[in-house]
């Protein structure tokens, strides 16, 4: 075996600087300082960690709390400022107004005709009501439109837009004075079926149908659309509005009165017309026969 190499002069100068290192420690206290500090951590006794016990809660003890609306309906006796918010069909309290719907089976006070659709039978109890100056003012800024001024009880429905306002027009009592007695002239009644499909304002008229609204009031045998279809005088000649497409499981329109005018059509129901005539044209043969 060979001998062991002598150490370097780098090695015997690091062994040197340490000794020096740890006499300089020793002689500033430093190593009795680490455990002394050693001595007081190893003899602190450590915190009890706080465990929190499971108690099991009795549900059965405690009430339940249950909505208002199963509970049961207070008496006479109990006071008004206790009562529940509930509607009045179901408390039994008669509203100031009651409302028939337009065309419905029920016949009117005077007889046993049917009221126009334009003029729904609605009773008002009670004070007898009127616009306010601010609502008069407004209500016939807009001539051309479907009215400005909503009324859920005095304002009747269009099929098409089903803005329940009142109309614009300046010589309507109905809207004007609100007196229930007189149709309003600035919707539209069918000759024939005298129901809310047959309700349309001004504007619905125009747009969708391409008619004026005082050419349909002269004419009193004017018939909406859907009774044009069914007594088979122009089968294609249909009601575009959103609910009656949906039943017929057609996509509705929307706003496709700038579509049919750039195409040259008069209205949106022209424009459906001439399309379903393409879609079908046998249709059109079977009710040429039969107007023949």
């Amino acid at each position: 075996m060979g001998k062991l190499r002598a150490k370097s002069d780098y090695e015997c100068l690091r062994n040197a600087r340490i000794l020096e290192n740890q006499a300089r420690l020793a002689s500033l206290g430093v190593h009795n300082t680490i455990s002394e500090l050693r001595s007081i951590v190893s003899s602190a006794k450590p915190e009890k960690i706080r465990i929190r016990k499971w108690q099991k809660i009795e549900y059965e003890i405690t009430p339940l709390r249950r909505s208002n609306r199963f509970k049961p309906i207070p008496t006479a006796s109990t006071p008004a400022s206790k009562l529940l918010r509930r509607s009045n069909r179901f408390i039994g309290k008669v509203s100031d107004y009651e409302e028939h719907e337009e065309g419905s089976n029920s016949s009117s006070v005077e007889g046993d005709e049917k009221r126009p659709g334009n003029a729904p039978s609605v009773k008002i109890y009670g004070a007898r009501h009127q616009l306010s100056p601010e609502d008069s003012a407004r209500r016939c800024r807009r001539k051309e439109g479907r009215g400005s001024v909503y009324n859920p009880v005095f304002g009747i429905c269009c099929h098409f837009c089903r803005q329940k306002t009142l109309c614009a027009e300046e010589d309507c009592k109905r809207c004007g004075n609100l007196d229930v007695n007189h149709p309003c002239i600035g919707k539209t009644d069918c000759s024939v079926c005298h129901s809310s499909n047959g309700v349309l304002c001004r504007a619905c008229l125009k747009v969708r149908y391409g008619e004026e609204l005082e050419e349909v009031r002269e004419n009193k045998e004017w018939m909406c659309p859907h009774c044009i279809e069914e007594k088979g005088i122009n089968p294609y000649w249909i009601c575009n509005s959103s609910l009656c497409l949906k039943n017929r499981k057609m996509a509705p329109t929307g706003i496709a009165i700038y579509r049919a005018r750039e195409l040259g059509y008069k209205s949106v129901a022209h424009l459906l017309m001439n399309e379903l005539k393409r879609r079908d044209p046998s249709r059109l043969r079977c009710s040429d026969r039969l107007t023949d």
